[in-house]
């Protein structure tokens, strides 16, 4: 296997664990030691660490089996003295309503490690790796790391290795939330190689589009989604540190989504941007209005757009101890018109049709994107490793459920990640307008190829082969976002 193109390249590694678990401890050591890994420091083998191993597994089904002590499967795309961004899904340091949940919420460190450590084997001493997201603004980056035990890693790295391993938060700012209500706003460094703005113009899939009543960003002030969105401009703030990089390899985590039906390679990289209010999450209103944010309208959900977005307005330039007082008006609020995590509202449900567009938006800034402008002849190295060992359903992505299926997927191109995880999860992709709109053509694709060449090469027999060949076959019938139950699932016989 030759061609290690993200754009041509439609192969799919998806490998099997012996256990839905990662281990305990960092820095998540592998189960056994590896002819490969003689380079790593002496260490005591973690026999409860199968995860370690369906990573390396996927990465044998995508390179080519083990060979001995000279194996070096990423040697085809990390060449010495390149920079390497990894980049997991480190959306909420918990679960949204479990505090004492995350393992179905964010990238495991265990994962982190096992990815790392053939970064490392192929720079063979020379070059730079960086683990980098931009959280949701009000989570906080150090508990992420914390909690995931990224941090003890990337301590244990640097207290050896002689490629730095950097661990950096890309966000410019960081709120502090109470009752759903932002009451403090902390400017941070943010990211040291800065941030690219690239204007997609007539490329943008929101080309053409003009609500009614708006977008709504992510923040109070849809004053600033507007400016980055409109007419001919559609821009977005790109990290630097991810633009500039020799490699990327995306680590996203396998679970369902309010907004768009699924995340995983695609939809993770809406962390590698600088400022999420220059990203449309829905269009103010119903679809009467022309909008997505209710999927009908009534007197109620009119009410609540034109109350709620009044008060949002009042709140952009007041100061925090005016914030604190809308906190009984908030849950106030929610008695009237419902809970998030029971009605739909906030363009989360399957009607939702800006989210999958600013998505994939962000794809073609990322794969396209040299020097703040659109290069169609550009080539990135890229590679997805997709963490399935804990995934997550229901009411993704912040408050899923647990869903244990000891899988680890890797690939060259996400939108054949993306479409194998569908067909995974039970999902029909053409339901799905993120993956439905990653498939078309274009002067600036995210794919060079159909669906049904799509290969599969699995550690399990019976899901070998190719893609279309398998739509018959549901390995995991993962429970929907509610906003998506009976829209987005596949008919089997």
């Amino acid at each position: 296997m030759t061609d290690h193109s993200w754009l041509t390249n439609s192969r799919v590694a998806l490998a099997t664990s012996t256990a839905c678990a990662y281990p305990h401890t960092p820095p998540f050591h592998p189960p056994e030691k590896f002819a490969e890994l003689a380079f790593l420091p002496a260490f005591a083998p973690d026999p409860d660490n199968a995860a370690y191993c369906a990573v390396r597994d996927a990465l044998a089904l995508l390179f080519g089996a083990p060979d001995g002590p000279d194996w070096d499967p990423l040697a085809a795309v990390v060449q010495p003295g390149d920079t390497v961004v990894l980049k997991p899904n480190f959306i909420k340091e918990h679960h949204e309503t479990r505090p004492a949940e995350w393992q179905q919420v964010i990238t495991h460190g265990a994962i982190i490690r096992a990815a790392c450590d053939y970064v490392l084997l192929a720079l063979r001493g020379t070059g730079r790796v960086i683990i980098c997201d931009a959280p949701q603004t009000d989570s906080s980056f150090d508990k992420i790391c914390r909690v995931s035990g990224t941090r003890d890693v990337v301590c244990w790295y640097n207290s050896w290795s002689p490629v730095p391993v950097e661990l950096l938060d890309l966000r410019r700012e960081e709120w502090q939330a109470r009752d759903d209500v932002i009451i403090r706003r902390t400017a941070l460094p943010g990211d040291p190689r800065g941030y690219a703005a690239v204007n997609l113009g007539a490329h943008s899939r929101f080309h053409g589009i003009h609500p009614r009543h708006g977008f709504y960003g992510a923040d109070y002030d849809t004053a600033v989604t507007r400016q980055h969105h409109h007419d001919d401009v559609h821009e977005y703030l790109l990290s630097g540190t991810v633009m500039q990089a020799d490699v990327v390899i995306n680590l996203p985590k396998l679970k369902t989504h309010k907004k768009t039906g699924l995340t995983c390679a695609l939809k993770n990289f809406v962390g590698i941007n600088g400022d999420k209010n220059w990203l449309p999450h829905y269009m103010l209103g119903a679809p009467e209005d022309g909008g997505d944010q209710f999927p009908v309208r009534t007197a109620k959900t009119q009410s609540e757009r034109v109350l709620m977005t009044r008060i949002k307005h009042a709140l952009t330039h007041t100061p925090a101890w005016v914030n604190h007082l809308f906190r009984p008006i908030k849950a106030l609020g929610k008695r009237i018109f419902g809970s998030t995590h029971q009605v739909m509202r906030s363009g989360n449900w399957h009607g939702n049709d800006t989210t999958w567009r600013m998505t994939l938006d962000l794809n073609t800034c990322f794969f396209y994107g040299q020097s703040g402008q659109l290069d169609p002849a550009a080539r990135r190295r890229y590679l997805t490793i997709v963490d399935g060992i804990i995934a997550g359903e229901g009411d993704g992505p912040l408050a899923p459920d647990a869903k244990p299926c000891g899988v680890i997927l890797a690939g060259f191109n996400p939108v054949a990640i993306d479409l194998t995880c569908a067909w995974l999860m039970g999902f029909d992709w053409r339901k799905l307008r993120l993956l439905d709109g990653a498939t078309a053509a274009g002067d600036l694709p995210l794919c060079a190829f159909d669906q049904e060449h799509i290969e599969l090469f699995s550690t399990n027999k019976a899901w070998c082969g190719h893609l279309a060949a398998l739509q018959n076959t549901v390995p995991f019938r993962f429970v929907p976002h509610f906003g998506w139950r009976g829209a987005l699932e596949r008919r089997t016989p």
